[in-house]
């Protein structure tokens, strides 16, 4: 849900072709991923749901976006988009290798390596708009 709100976020605001271009498809894979997530929850016949409010940290992060300069908006999104999706990434390394819900391990699987390219692209664009 952070990604998304993030990313639409930096759709309206980012002033660089490739943080746009990096926003739309934040947007699009992260909507298939929390689907994703859905069905994996429903099959494995866990009673878990998917947050529908941000926790306060993500919530202050994108608070503290929305503030930002024209200026520095670009980086500081990329900068928070380098870190979110290393968290991420750790995570689902993590339960693909040591978790208790199979089809909860087989998503972390599926999914890392996605989240690995975003990483990979996120510290690209971070990187150029130095």
């Amino acid at each position: 849900m952070f990604e998304i709100l993030a990313a639409r976020l930096a759709q309206q605001r980012a002033q660089s072709p490739a943080v746009k271009s990096f926003a739309s498809q934040m947007i699009k894979d992260h909507t298939k991923s929390t689907n994703d997530l859905t069905a994996a929850i429903t099959a494995s016949g866990q009673s878990l749901t998917v947050p529908t409010t941000l926790p306060q940290a993500k919530q202050a992060v994108l608070d503290d976006l929305n503030k930002a300069s024209p200026a520095e908006f670009d980086k500081d999104y990329m900068g928070g988009q380098v870190d979110a999706h290393q968290d991420a990434l750790n995570l689902l390394q993590r339960y693909a290798e040591d978790g208790d819900v199979d089809q909860l391990k087989s998503f972390a699987a599926a999914t890392a390596p996605i989240v690995q390219q975003h990483l990979d692209r996120a510290k690209t664009i971070r990187d150029e708009l130095k």
